[in-house]
């Protein structure tokens, strides 16, 4: 597949977005990083704080758990009825008016005096962090077309490192201040970021205004328009189902027999992640440079290979904790940079949709990963970690033959 479609589809409202800046500093492009991933940490905070929370408001675990579904279901229904708006309003006014709500809901989500109360804050924090992906798209318009890919690689970098990073931190706060204290920290760093924010960002090109039913209706014309973003919103899908399959079945063979780690070393296992962050930028490089189609496969290649070393996780193994996180870190090379490559293409070809273009892609890509997660659960009840493997291997094997098919497909042209 190319990536040459029109900048919006035939039919679809919305034009161009206003040219691109020559002049985006890297400070600017910093800034949107360091927004990204603080943002977005704020929905994984809650993870290490389970069993103080349940704790706190004397419920179970298995009740305390579901505030991690309610926090993520809370940021898809941002992905899909927020994100669309980046296309039609000025997306500074968005990104802080979304900054300034998610303060409050941090604050509320602190000062809860029951469960329900903070469940319900933290469906809104959920929901509010899907400023992070307004930013992306935004940080894109601003960039010349020659650097656009290394900036939303610098940009996703931050939002990775936000992911990894947020449960160590949490964790440590936690430990020495309480877990209310993590929100009160989330709300300031919100706050000095909305003051960063709101000195230097720059003002948003006007765009015509599109009845709300309308711009919603387009997000579906659009996904049906546009055949570069189908297919690069299946292979994100496909790469996010394989993290999720690894993410999943990690706990378990980590906390059974022999191995019976804790939560806190299982952790540490994340820190192998950091590698996607910095081939995040890189793969942002090959697409500026016209060579997304290759970096595509070879980024569904290092899927492939990380999941052979995986398989050999095995207590039989002399060694296979070397290879576990050798195969995690390769995992996150291919899955990290393959989600670049996908958004570098995806923004390059859409100009004046290119919130409507993040809502279809990560939509698919939530879907793909909620799938992963669903198959990982059933494959270790089934055969154990040599099951999980197996199903990591057969996705990211789905995944490289898409790629193969779609490079036959270019080559016969």
């Amino acid at each position: 597949m190319s990536a040459s479609s029109p900048s919006t589809p035939s039919g679809l409202p919305g034009g161009p977005s206003g040219g691109p800046s020559d002049d985006l500093s890297v400070g600017l492009t910093w800034l949107f990083a360091v927004t990204c991933g603080a943002v977005v940490a704020n929905i994984y905070y809650v993870q290490p704080l389970l069993a103080d929370i349940a704790a706190s408001f004397q419920v179970g675990m298995g009740r305390a758990g579901m505030l991690v579904t309610v926090t993520q279901v809370g940021y898809a229904l941002g992905l899909l009825l927020v994100v669309p708006l980046g296309d039609t309003h000025d997306r500074k006014r968005l990104i802080l008016a979304l900054l300034g709500l998610c303060i409050c809901l941090l604050l509320a989500a602190a000062a809860s005096p029951g469960f329900l109360t903070f469940a319900a804050a933290s469906l809104g924090v959920g929901v509010l962090s899907c400023a992070a992906q307004v930013a992306v798209p935004f940080a894109a318009s601003l960039a010349p077309d020659h650097s656009r890919g290394r900036t939303v690689g610098t940009v996703m970098s931050g939002l990775i490192l936000g992911i990894l990073l947020a449960r160590t931190i949490a964790g440590a706060i936690a430990h020495y201040a309480g877990w209310r204290a993590v929100y009160v920290t989330a709300a300031v760093v919100m706050t000095v970021l909305g003051v960063l924010l709101a000195r230097t960002l720059p003002a948003d090109p006007a765009r015509p205004s599109i009845p709300y039913g309308r711009l919603m209706a387009s997000v579906l014309a659009l996904a049906r328009a546009d055949a570069t973003l189908r297919w690069r919103s299946l292979m994100g899908a496909l790469g996010f189902a394989g993290f999720s399959v690894l993410w999943t079945g990690l706990t378990f063979v980590l906390s059974d027999a022999p191995y019976r780690f804790d939560q806190a070393t299982i952790g540490l296992f994340g820190l192998a992640g950091l590698a996607g962050a910095l081939a995040a930028s890189r793969a942002g490089r090959l697409a500026d440079r016209g060579h997304a189609h290759l970096a595509t496969g070879l980024f569904a290649a290092a899927c492939l290979a990380a999941w052979g070393l995986m398989a050999l996780t095995s207590p039989l193994l002399l060694g296979s904790l070397v290879a576990l996180t050798a195969g995690i870190l390769l995992l996150d090379v291919g899955v990290q940079g393959l989600q670049i490559t996908n958004q570098s293409v995806i923004y390059a070809s859409n100009h004046g949709a290119r919130g409507r273009v993040t809502t279809v892609y990560l939509t698919t890509y939530f879907v793909g990963g909620a799938c992963g997660s669903a198959v990982a659960s059933l494959a270790w009840e089934l055969g154990g970690w040599l099951a999980v493997s197996a199903t990591g291997e057969a996705i990211a094997l789905t995944l490289l033959g898409c790629w193969i098919m779609a490079h036959a497909r270019r080559r016969g042209a």
